[in-house]
């Protein structure tokens, strides 16, 4: 718990004014294509009937802490659910613990939109 009270202290003005918590779609699409990133979805497996990212790995937010050893402590790793309530609370869950972590800001609707046929034919397509 100690951890955890230290992580909340550091989340003033200046923390949240930085932007060192998040990561921006350009940001998040750069390292992935470095394989510099893990992205993590901490929807549930019944969200994942709807819209699956196919590179996302998915853990549950309620099975985080029963998988830990799947996370890498090599790589940042990127948060997101639907809303970023979830990510937010994976991200000062693992933040203590020693993980590289970023949420994603964007609402899932917001993020798959991203995903439009010209940014598909010039980034992904390489």
């Amino acid at each position: 718990m100690k951890e955890i009270d230290n992580v909340i202290r550091k989340m003033n003005l200046d923390f949240f004014g930085t932007g060192s918590h998040r990561i921006v779609f350009d940001q998040l699409m750069d390292l992935i294509k470095k394989d510099d990133v893990f992205l993590l979805d901490v929807r549930t497996k019944e969200e994942l009937q709807y819209v699956v990212i196919p590179f996302a790995n998915n853990i549950p937010l309620h099975e985080i802490p029963d998988n830990l050893d799947r996370l890498p402590k090599n790589k940042l790793i990127a948060v997101y659910c639907t809303s970023c309530i979830r990510a937010a609370i994976a991200y000062s869950y693992l933040l203590p613990r020693g993980y590289n972590v970023k949420v994603i800001l964007s609402h899932l609707d917001e993020f798959v939109a991203n995903f439009k046929p010209g940014y598909v034919r010039k980034n992904l397509s390489k």
